[in-house]
Protein backbone atom coordinates (compact mmCIF):
# COMPACT_ATOMS: atom_id res chain seq x y z
CA UNK A 1 0.00 0.00 0.00
CA UNK A 2 2.46 3.06 1.06
CA UNK A 3 4.37 2.07 -2.02
CA UNK A 4 1.30 3.55 -4.10
CA UNK A 5 0.89 6.19 -2.15
CA UNK A 6 2.75 8.85 -3.39
CA UNK A 7 0.89 8.37 -6.81
CA UNK A 8 -1.79 8.29 -5.42
CA UNK A 9 -1.40 11.77 -4.05
CA UNK A 10 -0.16 12.88 -6.98
CA UNK A 11 -3.28 11.89 -9.02
CA UNK A 12 -5.43 13.53 -5.98
CA UNK A 13 -3.67 16.76 -6.67
CA UNK A 14 -4.19 16.68 -10.31
CA UNK A 15 -8.34 15.96 -9.79
CA UNK A 16 -8.72 18.56 -7.30
CA UNK A 17 -6.34 20.80 -9.77
CA UNK A 18 -8.66 20.10 -12.57
CA UNK A 19 -11.90 20.55 -10.25
CA UNK A 20 -11.18 24.32 -9.46
CA UNK A 21 -10.23 25.22 -12.96
CA UNK A 22 -13.43 23.64 -14.10
CA UNK A 23 -15.22 25.50 -11.25
CA UNK A 24 -13.31 28.79 -11.74
CA UNK A 25 -14.16 28.93 -15.61
CA UNK A 26 -17.77 28.10 -14.84
CA UNK A 27 -18.43 30.63 -12.31
CA UNK A 28 -16.26 33.56 -13.90
CA UNK A 29 -18.78 33.27 -16.80
CA UNK A 30 -21.49 32.89 -14.98
CA UNK A 31 -21.01 35.62 -12.48
CA UNK A 32 -17.98 37.46 -13.39
CA UNK A 33 -13.74 37.94 -12.16
CA UNK A 34 -14.77 39.35 -8.18
CA UNK A 35 -16.15 36.15 -7.53
CA UNK A 36 -14.67 34.92 -4.33
CA UNK A 37 -11.87 32.24 -4.24
CA UNK A 38 -14.29 30.41 -1.27
CA UNK A 39 -17.19 30.50 -3.72
CA UNK A 40 -14.68 28.55 -6.32
CA UNK A 41 -13.64 26.32 -3.43
CA UNK A 42 -17.42 25.32 -2.40
CA UNK A 43 -17.87 24.62 -6.59
CA UNK A 44 -14.93 22.80 -6.87
CA UNK A 45 -15.77 20.64 -3.73
CA UNK A 46 -12.63 21.98 -1.94
CA UNK A 47 -11.61 23.92 0.41
CA UNK A 48 -10.14 27.19 -0.02
CA UNK A 49 -6.85 25.99 1.52
CA UNK A 50 -6.34 23.57 -1.38
CA UNK A 51 -7.30 26.45 -4.29
CA UNK A 52 -4.11 28.09 -3.00
CA UNK A 53 -2.11 25.76 -2.45
CA UNK A 54 -2.66 25.33 -6.83
CA UNK A 55 -2.87 28.90 -7.41
CA UNK A 56 -1.38 31.43 -5.13
CA UNK A 57 -3.11 34.12 -5.86
CA UNK A 58 -6.33 34.76 -8.04
CA UNK A 59 -4.81 36.85 -10.57
CA UNK A 60 -3.09 33.20 -11.25
CA UNK A 61 -6.20 31.20 -10.91
CA UNK A 62 -8.16 33.09 -13.56
CA UNK A 63 -4.93 33.34 -15.92
CA UNK A 64 -4.78 29.47 -15.81
CA UNK A 65 -8.49 29.58 -16.73
CA UNK A 66 -8.06 31.73 -19.72
CA UNK A 67 -4.75 29.92 -21.22
CA UNK A 68 -6.93 26.67 -21.26
CA UNK A 69 -9.28 28.77 -22.92
CA UNK A 70 -6.71 30.09 -25.53
CA UNK A 71 -5.43 26.36 -25.85
CA UNK A 72 -8.93 24.97 -26.47
CA UNK A 73 -9.33 27.55 -29.47
CA UNK A 74 -6.06 25.75 -30.88
CA UNK A 75 -6.77 22.45 -30.24
CA UNK A 76 -10.00 22.81 -32.40
CA UNK A 77 -8.25 24.34 -35.21
CA UNK A 78 -5.99 21.09 -35.14
CA UNK A 79 -8.54 18.99 -34.87
CA UNK A 80 -9.55 20.67 -38.13
CA UNK A 81 -6.37 20.18 -39.75
CA UNK A 82 -6.26 16.33 -38.81
CA UNK A 83 -9.13 15.74 -40.30
CA UNK A 84 -8.84 14.04 -44.20
CA UNK A 85 -11.73 15.68 -45.26
CA UNK A 86 -11.08 19.52 -45.38
CA UNK A 87 -14.26 20.85 -45.75
CA UNK A 88 -15.52 18.34 -42.66
CA UNK A 89 -12.38 19.68 -40.80
CA UNK A 90 -13.51 23.24 -41.65
CA UNK A 91 -17.48 22.81 -40.94
CA UNK A 92 -16.29 20.78 -37.78
CA UNK A 93 -13.75 24.03 -36.80
CA UNK A 94 -16.07 26.68 -37.09
CA UNK A 95 -19.01 24.70 -35.15
CA UNK A 96 -16.62 24.24 -32.56
CA UNK A 97 -15.18 27.55 -32.68
CA UNK A 98 -19.13 29.29 -31.96
CA UNK A 99 -19.83 26.74 -29.58
CA UNK A 100 -17.15 27.72 -27.62
CA UNK A 101 -17.22 31.19 -27.67
CA UNK A 102 -21.28 30.86 -26.68
CA UNK A 103 -19.85 29.18 -23.37
CA UNK A 104 -17.43 31.66 -22.75
CA UNK A 105 -20.16 34.41 -22.37
CA UNK A 106 -17.65 37.11 -21.61
CA UNK A 107 -15.33 35.32 -20.02
CA UNK A 108 -12.30 36.24 -22.55
CA UNK A 109 -13.25 40.03 -22.94
CA UNK A 110 -13.72 40.75 -18.94
CA UNK A 111 -9.77 38.82 -18.73
CA UNK A 112 -8.54 40.92 -21.58
CA UNK A 113 -9.88 44.23 -19.95
CA UNK A 114 -9.16 43.25 -15.73
CA UNK A 115 -5.59 41.99 -16.68
CA UNK A 116 -4.81 43.18 -19.91
CA UNK A 117 -0.89 42.87 -19.15
CA UNK A 118 -1.08 39.91 -17.40
CA UNK A 119 0.96 37.58 -20.09
CA UNK A 120 1.50 37.47 -23.57
CA UNK A 121 -0.55 35.17 -25.42
CA UNK A 122 0.89 36.52 -28.78
CA UNK A 123 2.58 33.45 -29.72
CA UNK A 124 -0.44 31.23 -29.49
CA UNK A 125 -2.68 33.60 -31.14
CA UNK A 126 -0.46 33.96 -33.96
CA UNK A 127 -0.48 29.92 -34.37
CA UNK A 128 -4.30 29.50 -34.04
CA UNK A 129 -4.63 32.09 -37.02
CA UNK A 130 -1.61 30.52 -38.92
CA UNK A 131 -3.68 27.01 -38.79
CA UNK A 132 -7.25 28.56 -39.28
CA UNK A 133 -5.72 29.97 -43.05
CA UNK A 134 -4.55 26.70 -43.66
CA UNK A 135 -8.06 25.44 -42.84
CA UNK A 136 -9.52 27.84 -45.64
CA UNK A 137 -6.60 27.01 -48.31
CA UNK A 138 -7.30 23.02 -47.67
CA UNK A 139 -10.83 24.02 -47.48
CA UNK A 140 -11.06 25.95 -51.04
CA UNK A 141 -8.50 23.45 -52.49
CA UNK A 142 -11.39 20.77 -52.48
CA UNK A 143 -13.47 22.92 -54.08
CA UNK A 144 -15.81 23.44 -51.35
CA UNK A 145 -15.59 26.50 -50.39
CA UNK A 146 -16.26 29.88 -51.78
CA UNK A 147 -12.97 31.26 -53.06
CA UNK A 148 -13.14 34.49 -52.02
CA UNK A 149 -13.59 33.64 -48.09
CA UNK A 150 -10.38 35.17 -46.44
CA UNK A 151 -9.19 34.51 -43.00
CA UNK A 152 -10.95 38.10 -41.87
CA UNK A 153 -14.53 36.48 -42.78
CA UNK A 154 -13.42 34.03 -40.08
CA UNK A 155 -12.84 36.90 -37.74
CA UNK A 156 -15.75 38.42 -38.84
CA UNK A 157 -17.85 35.62 -37.79
CA UNK A 158 -16.36 35.05 -34.59
CA UNK A 159 -17.58 38.86 -33.80
CA UNK A 160 -20.67 38.31 -34.85
CA UNK A 161 -21.13 35.10 -32.74
CA UNK A 162 -20.01 36.75 -29.96
CA UNK A 163 -22.58 39.46 -30.21
CA UNK A 164 -25.26 36.72 -29.59
CA UNK A 165 -27.51 37.54 -26.19
CA UNK A 166 -29.61 35.31 -24.67
CA UNK A 167 -31.88 34.47 -21.36
CA UNK A 168 -30.07 31.52 -20.59
CA UNK A 169 -26.35 29.43 -21.56
CA UNK A 170 -28.77 26.54 -23.25
CA UNK A 171 -30.72 29.57 -25.46
CA UNK A 172 -27.52 31.42 -26.00
CA UNK A 173 -25.95 27.61 -27.14
CA UNK A 174 -28.87 27.14 -29.40
CA UNK A 175 -28.71 30.29 -31.19
CA UNK A 176 -24.62 29.68 -31.72
CA UNK A 177 -25.22 26.37 -33.17
CA UNK A 178 -27.95 27.85 -35.79
CA UNK A 179 -25.92 31.14 -36.67
CA UNK A 180 -22.39 28.40 -37.47
CA UNK A 181 -24.91 26.27 -39.74
CA UNK A 182 -26.26 29.87 -41.68
CA UNK A 183 -22.58 30.90 -41.64
CA UNK A 184 -21.53 27.32 -43.13
CA UNK A 185 -24.26 27.51 -45.89
CA UNK A 186 -23.34 31.00 -46.67
CA UNK A 187 -19.33 30.12 -46.92
CA UNK A 188 -20.15 26.56 -49.09
CA UNK A 189 -18.85 27.19 -52.78
CA UNK A 190 -22.30 27.13 -55.04
CA UNK A 191 -22.61 28.36 -58.91
CA UNK A 192 -24.61 30.90 -57.91
CA UNK A 193 -23.00 32.65 -55.73
CA UNK A 194 -22.84 36.38 -55.68
CA UNK A 195 -19.44 38.06 -55.44
CA UNK A 196 -18.22 39.56 -52.13
CA UNK A 197 -17.84 42.85 -50.58
CA UNK A 198 -14.66 44.61 -49.99
CA UNK A 199 -12.55 42.66 -47.28
CA UNK A 200 -12.78 44.40 -44.06
CA UNK A 201 -9.42 44.10 -42.42
CA UNK A 202 -9.65 43.05 -38.60
CA UNK A 203 -6.58 41.24 -38.16
CA UNK A 204 -3.16 41.81 -39.02
CA UNK A 205 -2.02 39.36 -42.07
CA UNK A 206 -0.74 35.85 -41.42
CA UNK A 207 1.72 34.93 -43.58
CA UNK A 208 0.70 31.68 -44.66
CA UNK A 209 3.68 28.87 -45.92
CA UNK A 210 2.68 26.07 -47.77
CA UNK A 211 4.76 23.13 -47.43
CA UNK A 212 6.95 22.07 -50.68
CA UNK A 213 6.04 19.11 -53.12
CA UNK A 214 8.22 16.85 -53.54
CA UNK A 215 8.70 18.03 -57.25
CA UNK A 216 9.34 21.48 -55.70
CA UNK A 217 11.71 20.65 -53.77
CA UNK A 218 13.74 18.80 -56.43
CA UNK A 219 13.58 21.30 -58.86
Amino acid sequence: MTAHLPHNLRSDARDNRERILDAARSVFVTDGLEVPIREIARRAEVGPATVYRHFPTKEMLIAEAFTDQMLACRSIVDEGLADPDPWRGFCGAVEQLCELQARDHGFTAAFMSTFPHAMDFAAIRTSSLTGAAELIRRAKDSGQLRPDIVLDDLILMIMANNGIHADTPAARLAASRRFAAHILQAFHASPGSAPLPPVPRLVPAVALHRPERASETRS
